[in-house]
């Protein structure tokens, strides 16, 4: 599988062989993919750093008061890996992953599972869901003076709730910053200024950013959320009724939020737009990591998930990958040289018309536009992206939360899939981070 048509100039994808892959393997094809990444930083994009061990703390109080007793550890943890839940859930949907993970990496990692944006908390925007994020890890991070690192796994809505998030975390320390408005003549960067890895995320070196069934792309578009069933009336319907259902988060992710002059949220964030480091924070991360649903997910698409184009999506085998059930591929996509996202008049005046009187064919523009957009922006930096596919499982329309095992006795089809989270974050331990220029 390809991200992108080579004949396109997007980017160059490597698939790992299927049904051999061993954490022997997993090194050796990211030594020789990840390694070679550099996002528009001039940095390589290695694999994770990641030190060995967990210590678990998990909130349930549904405030960001709940930080205030974190318990004193026998070994001082220096690693945050902070779980980011999805839209009307709680804490409690990462009971087995929080279990398993502490069970396979020891104890130099603290584990918690934000609590700041629990049930209707989602409902009022991915910007403020993203600030009460981000101020609940300064909390954390305040009340644990022994901390050195910190990651994200995200499911689902958190995967954007944790991408403003670390915009607002975000600091550079470094004398060059990223040359996103050196463009050539053709449309490409001429060159990036080479930075020292000093950039921080709440004043922490942050090592990995990993999404399961995140919609990167939001969900507007064909199939691009399956319980509406590709039928176009739904999918007409869908925009102007989600607002009363999700509130400001569902125009945000229709792409409808905003005046029609003004671009909305989730291509805002593909980019550095004003104050606010949304690509850079991104390209601060050693690991970009994302976990899509092939099939069978009623709330999130395939492409979307995957940050793929439609022409992208080539269906995978059933076989699952040896030792980790329903993991299907494995692909690392390296940078992407394009124009900085931008959004243009005609854009806006898709956007307006789909706003007051939307028709098929002004939706279907404005979402072609959007979505070639974000794809832009997202694919400057390298990924690593899983596909998974429950067709297999015993409730397979439960995809969206088998993937990270919501509840144990119910979706515990996803269990090789936190597995492969959690050897991931092992295997990368030993990758050197090596700066380069592009």
């Amino acid at each position: 599988m390809a991200c992108a048509p080579p004949l396109s100039g997007f980017c160059r994808c490597s698939s790992v062989p299927r049904n051999r892959i061993r954490p022997r393997d997993v090194r050796r094809a990211s030594s020789g993919g990840f390694r070679n990444f550099r996002s528009l930083s001039g940095l390589s994009s290695s694999y994770c750093n990641l030190s060995f061990g967990i210590q678990a703390m998990g909130t349930t109080q549904g405030s960001i008061a709940a930080v205030k007793d974190i318990p004193k550890f026998k070994h001082e943890p220096d690693h945050l890996l902070v779980l980011v839940h999805g839209i009307m859930a709680s804490p409690s949907d990462w009971t087995y992953a929080e279990a398993e993970l502490r069970r396979q990496l020891g104890s130099n990692f603290l584990i918690y599972a934000s609590s700041s944006n629990t049930y209707t908390k989602t409902f009022g925007g991915i910007d403020g869901a993203g600030r009460r994020l981000a101020d609940e890890v300064l909390n954390v991070i305040q009340k644990t003076k022994s901390l050195r690192r910190i990651s994200f796994l995200a499911h689902s809505l958190g995967g954007l709730f944790a991408r403003y998030a670390i915009a607002i975390l975000y600091s550079s320390k470094s004398s060059n910053v990223l040359q996103h408005d050196a463009i050539s003549s053709n449309g490409n960067f001429k060159k990036s200024a080479q930075k020292s890895n000093t950039d921080t995320i709440a004043g922490l070196e942050p090592i990995n950013f990993v999404t399961l069934a995140t919609p990167h792309l939001g969900v507007r578009g064909k199939r691009q959320l399956p319980f509406l069933l590709g039928v176009p009336i739904l999918e007409k319907l869908a925009p102007p009724l989600a607002p009363i259902f999700v509130g400001r988060t569902g125009r945000q992710l229709f792409l409808t939020d905003g005046k029609p002059s003004k671009p909305p949220l989730l291509l805002r964030m593909v980019s550095d737009h004003e104050d606010k480091k949304f690509i850079s924070a991104l390209a601060a991360f050693r690991c970009r990591v994302v976990y899509a649903n092939v099939s069978y997910d009623h709330m999130v698409g395939w492409r979307t998930s995957s940050i793929r184009r439609e022409s992208e999506l080539v269906q995978p085998p059933h076989q699952s990958l040896d030792g980790y059930k329903h993991i299907v591929n494995v692909e690392y996509c390296s940078p992407v040289l394009s124009e900085r996202p931008h959004f243009p008049p005609e854009a806006a005046k898709a956007k307006e018309a789909t706003q007051t009187a939307p028709t098929p064919k002004i939706t279907a523009k404005y979402h072609d536009i959007m979505e070639e957009e974000m794809i832009h922006g997202l694919q400057s930096l390298g990924w690593k992206k899983i596909d998974v596919s429950f067709h297999s499982s015993f409730w397979p329309f439960f995809a969206h939360n088998h993937i990270h095992v919501k509840r144990e006795w119910l979706h515990n089809a996803g269990a090789g899939v936190i597995a492969h989270v959690a050897n991931g974050l092992k295997e990368q331990e030993s990758h050197v981070f090596i700066p380069a220029n592009l």
